[in-house]
């Protein structure tokens, strides 16, 4: 049975750090790993993707220079490290996959495997 499962989420000070991880079960060729996130009242939305063929990686405007997406194939994980966090950051962060994917898309209704989500806390 294919899951991807999260964990990492938490509570931190704006400008601290949290690393999300993120195990696929099978972690396929051709997959593609999408970090999503959800505020309250607010549709979820794209942070980071990564494509586990060649590690090729895209962001969000938000997230890019200040969040790291990565992949540790030996491990079936894709990890988000965040950094410089602010209270707008502040979310359940769902991890998803996109089996057999080359272009990795920012849009949810791609992504068919989702995770029950981790949340981050961002006090200012």
């Amino acid at each position: 049975q294919e899951y991807v499962a999260e964990s990492g989420g938490g509570a931190v000070r704006a400008g601290g750090s949290l690393r999300l991880s993120c195990t696929h079960s099978t972690f396929p060729a051709d997959l593609c790993m999408g970090w999503f996130r959800q505020r309250p009242g607010k549709e979820r939305e794209f942070v980071a993707s990564i494509r586990s063929e060649d590690g090729k990686t895209d962001y969000t405007r938000s997230a890019r220079g200040r969040f790291t997406i990565s992949q540790d194939l030996a491990k079936n994980t894709v990890y988000l490290q965040m950094d410089s966090l602010k209270p707008e950051d502040a979310a359940m962060y769902y991890c998803a996959a996109d089996p057999g994917a080359w272009i990795c898309a920012i849009e949810t209704k791609y992504y068919r495997v989702w995770g029950s989500g981790t949340q981050v806390t961002v006090s200012s």
